[in-house]
């Protein structure tokens, strides 16, 4: 299953895939036909640098790089299905990732490009905003990064306000946000997705302990981030 606002990529690099086989495909055609017409035999050099100038071989290597690209395009933009178990006094991971740092209330969680990159509810609650900042693409994981393109999405829950900041980075240029003002959402549910990697910080409300510690690895939905003292799910 791909994630919501990427299908327009896979199948942009799928066709262009298609298209390179097609002039692949044709250029061959056309190298046998020019071979008929010749009266003695092309030797095996000639044959080279007859396929080499007709482009076929251009061909060849760009269908097998855009074919590459799509593999590449579909693995990152994968969105496998997670059953969250609801958890009123604990808050889950919004992203895939590792924890990066964690600045008082304030846990961030650093994508690569290997990781699953749909974000994800941390409670249940209703968004009571969602504002988007332009700014730089820096690295994520770095101190400067606090200038870069951002989304903050406000969350008003039964335990006090949730902000999940996504935040643009070197190479990821496009925050997608699938929730609105007003919007009452699940704990778990899909929030949005940041494409080809950054950060997302979330900000945990006073009565939670925080339970992870920098370097650990997290799972959006799945993995508890902070609970409440002597309570499980």
């Amino acid at each position: 299953m791909l994630a919501k606002g990427s299908h327009s990529w896979v199948f942009t690099v799928s066709l262009l895939t298609i298209a390179m086989g097609f002039m692949y495909v044709t250029s061959r055609l056309q190298i046998f036909n020019v071979q008929s017409m010749v009266d003695v035999p092309l030797l095996d050099e000639n044959t080279f640098f007859l396929n080499l100038f007709s482009g076929s071989q251009i061909f060849l290597y760009s269908t097998f790089g855009f074919g590459l690209l799509t593999i590449f395009f579909v693995f990152f933009f994968r969105d496998p299905k997670r059953d969250s178990t609801l958890c009123k006094n604990c808050i889950l991971a919004p992203a895939d990732g590792k924890i990066s740092d964690i600045r008082g209330r304030k846990v961030c969680i650093f994508m690569n490009l290997y990781n699953v990159h749909v974000n994800r509810a941390p409670f249940c609650g209703k968004v009571l905003s969602v504002k988007h900042f332009k700014g730089n693409y820096l690295p994520a994981f770095t101190k400067d990064s606090s200038r870069n393109e951002r989304t903050n999405i406000l969350l008003q829950t039964s335990v006090g306000k949730i902000e999940v900041t996504q935040i643009a980075g070197f190479l990821a240029r496009r925050i997608v946000t699938y929730v609105e003002e007003g919007d009452e959402i699940l704990q778990g549910e899909k929030i949005g997705m940041i494409r080809l990697g950054s950060r997302v910080d979330v900000t945990i409300p006073e009565g939670f302990d925080i339970c992870v510690s920098k370097g650990d690895r997290v799972y959006a939905g799945d993995t508890k981030i902070a609970k409440i003292p002597h309570h499980e799910r």
